[in-house]
C-alpha cells in the first residue's frame, strides 16, 4: 500500500509542477488555447493519443469488445493506428495547420465560420460541441471506481473529484502547453503500463499460446456455434466489428479535441515525424488493450457479466497481478483519463468562450477577459463532469450512460466530412454543412430515444455513429451540387494560404533544372 500511494503522489506532484511551470506559456490566449502554436511532434503525437485513448478504451471498450469478438478485437486498435492516427495525421495534419492560422481559427467552430461563412454555423457548431463533449467527459471517469476499489479500498465519489480537481489545477494554471507536456509523460506511463500489464496476463494463464488455445475451446453458442470463433481472425460478428473499427478509428477526423491538436504544431518536420510517433503509439496502446480484452473470456469463472457489466472484465484480469502492477495499472488508467479530460475541458471552455460568449453574449471582450471566462468555464466543465458521473454511479441513470455513448457518433457525423471537404475542395456549400450538422444530431439523438424503431444494424449506438459518419461522406458533395454556391472571394480566401510558395529539398521534390 505504501509503494502505490507514494507511486500516486509523485505522478500527481509531477503533473501539478508541469502545469505551474508552464504558466508563462498561458499569458495570451492563443499560447492558452493552442500553446501560441509552437508545439513539437513527440509532445503532439503523444497528446493527440492520450486524449484518444482514455480509461473508457482500457477498462470498457476492450472488456466489452474482447468478450464479444475475442482476439479479433485487436482490429479495432489496428484500426486506431492506422484509420485513427496514420491516415488522419497524413490527410488532415499539414492542411488543417495551414488553414487553421491563415483563418485566424483557434477551435472547430471559428473554423467553419471562416471557412464556409456567417457566424450561425459557429454558433450551431459550437452549441453541439458544448452538448456532446460533456457527457462524454463525464464517462471518462467509468472504470475507476473498480480499479480504485480493487487497489486502495477508495470511495469512488472521492477518486473522481481528487482526479477532476488535480486535473483542473494544472490545465487552468498552464493552458495547452501544460496538458501537452502533462500527455507525453502520461503517454510514457501507458506505453510501458500496458506491455508489462499484457505480459503478466498472458504470463498467469501459461503464456501466449496457452492463453491462445484455451481462448479456442470457449463456446458460447447464443454467440456464435462455430468452434474456436473467439480465437479466430474476424471472430464471431465481423460485421458489428467493422462497425467499431469505422466509430473508433474515422470519428478522430472529426473530433474537436483531436483535430485541435493539429493547430497546434509547430512546422513541417513536425508533421512527418508526429505522424510516426502517434501511429506507434496507437498500435501498442490500443492495440495492447484490445488485444488484452481478447483473452477476458479465460476468466470467466470470476465473471458474472448479467450482474456486473462489461467494466468487471479487464479489473477482473488484473485483480490477481502483483501489488507494484497493479499500482501501475491505476496510474496508467488515471494517466489514460486525466490527459483526455484536461484536452476536452479546454477544448469545451475555449469553444464557449470565443465562439458562443465573445461578441454575442459579452460585446467587449479583450484578452484578459477571455482567459479569466475560459479558465471559470474548466471549472464549471469539471464539476458538471463530476456531478454526472457520481449521479449516475449512485443512482445509475441508464439515460446518462447512454447519452455518453451517442455523443461521439454526433460529433464525428456531425463534423467529419465538412471539415475534411472544406480542407481539400472549393465547391462545398453552406447549406450542405448546415444538412450535415442536422443528420448526424438529429439520428443519433433518434437512436438514443426511439432506438428500437430503427434498423437491426443501427440500433447499435457505434453503428449509427459509424452510419453517420459515411452518410455525411456523400451528403456534403451531393448536397453541395445542388445548392447556391459559396461566395467566389471567401473561398479563392480561404485557399490562398495553399498558394504561397516555399523552398524544399529535392529529397522533397525533383529539381526542374536538367543535367
Amino acid at each position: 500500500m505504501i509503494i502505490k500511494v507514494l507511486m500516486l503522489l509523485v505522478f500527481f506532484s509531477v503533473m501539478i509542477y508541469i502545469g505551474l511551470m508552464c504558466r508563462k506559456n498561458s499569458t495570451d490566449v492563443s499560447g492558452f488555447v493552442l500553446g501560441g502554436r509552437a508545439v513539437g511532434p513527440w509532445v503532439t503525437a503523444f497528446a493527440y493519443g492520450t486524449s484518444y485513448f482514455s480509461a473508457v478504451i482500457f477498462v470498457g471498450y476492450a472488456g466489452q469488445f474482447g468478450w464479444k469478438y475475442g482476439i479479433s478485437a485487436t482490429w479495432v486498435g489496428i484500426g486506431n493506428a492506422l484509420i485513427g492516427s496514420l491516415l488522419a495525421w497524413a490527410i488532415l495534419g499539414r492542411r488543417t495547420r495551414i488553414m487553421s492560422q491563415h483563418l485566424d481559427s483557434a477551435t472547430m467552430p471559428q473554423f467553419f465560420a471562416a471557412r464556409f461563412g456567417g457566424r450561425s454555423l459557429k454558433i450551431a457548431a459550437s452549441v453541439i460541441t458544448f452538448i456532446f463533449l460533456i457527457p462524454y467527459t463525464a464517462s471518462l471517469y467509468n472504470g475507476l471506481s473498480r480499479l480504485f476499489g480493487m487497489a486502495f479500498k477508495i470511495d469512488y465519489s472521492i477518486c473522481v473529484i481528487v482526479m477532476a480537481v488535480l486535473t483542473g489545477i494544472y490545465v487552468i494554471a498552464g493552458g495547452y502547453m501544460a496538458t501537452a507536456i502533462n500527455d507525453f509523460i502520461q503517454g510514457i506511463i501507458m506505453l510501458i503500463g500496458i506491455c508489462a500489464v499484457i505480459l503478466s496476463v498472458l504470463n498467469s494463464q501459461g503464456g501466449f499460446l496457452a492463453a491462445l488455445d484455451g481462448l479456442a475451446r470457449i463456446s458460447d453458442e447464443s454467440v456464435s456455434t462455430t468452434p474456436g470463433v473467439f480465437a479466430s481472425f474476424f471472430g464471431p460478428d465481423p460485421l458489428n466489428l467493422l462497425g467499431v473499427v469505422i466509430l473508433t478509428s474515422l470519428g478522430t477526423w472529426g473530433l474537436p479535441q483531436m483535430v485541435q491538436k493539429f493547430y497546434a504544431i509547430k512546422s513541417e518536420k513536425s508533421i512527418s515525424k508526429g505522424t510516426i510517433v502517434s501511429t506507434f503509439f496507437a498500435f501498442i496502446v490500443a492495440g495492447g488493450c484490445y488485444f488484452l480484452g481478447g483473452f477476458g473470456r479465460l476468466f470467466s469463472d470470476k465473471i458474472d457479466i448479467s450482474a456486473d457489466g462489461f467494466d468487471s472484465i479487464v479489473p477482473t484480469m488484473l485483480s490477481g497481478l502483483p501489488d507494484f502492477l497493479i499500482a501501475v495499472v491505476v496510474i496508467l488508467v488515471l494517466s489514460a483519463s486525466m490527459s483526455t479530460l484536461s484536452s476536452l475541458v479546454l477544448t469545451s471552455s475555449s469553444t464557449l468562450t470565443l465562439d458562443l460568449l465573445k461578441g454575442h453574449v459579452i460585446k467587449n471582450m479583450d484578452e484578459k477577459k477571455q482567459l479569466l471566462i475560459m479558465r471559470i468555464l474548466i471549472v464549471v466543465f469539471v464539476g458538471i463532469s463530476v456531478v454526472i458521473a457520481i449521479v449516475q454511479y449512485k443512482q445509475n441513470v441508464t439515460f446518462i450512460a447512454q447519452l455518453m455513448g451517442v455523443s461521439w457518433g454526433a460529433l464525428a457525423g456531425a463534423f467529419l466530412a465538412p471539415f475534411l471537404y472544406g480542407l481539400y475542395f472549393k465547391f462545398i456549400t453552406k447549406a450542405a454543412v448546415w444538412v450535415n450538422f442536422v443528420f448526424s444530431t438529429v439520428v443519433m439523438l433518434a437512436n438514443m430515444f426511439v432506438r428500437p424503431k430503427f434498423p437491426q444494424l443501427l440500433q447499435s449506438p457505434i453503428n449509427a455513429g459509424a452510419f453517420c459518419m459515411i452518410a455525411g461522406l456523400i451528403i456534403v458533395p451531393v448536397i453541395s451540387l445542388f445548392t447556391k454556391k459559396p461566395p467566389k472571394d471567401l473561398v479563392d480566401g480561404a485557399f490562398a494560404c495553399y498558394n504561397k510558395e516555399v523552398l524544399v529539398h529535392q529529397s522533397t521534390s525533383l529539381s526542374d533544372d536538367s543535367e
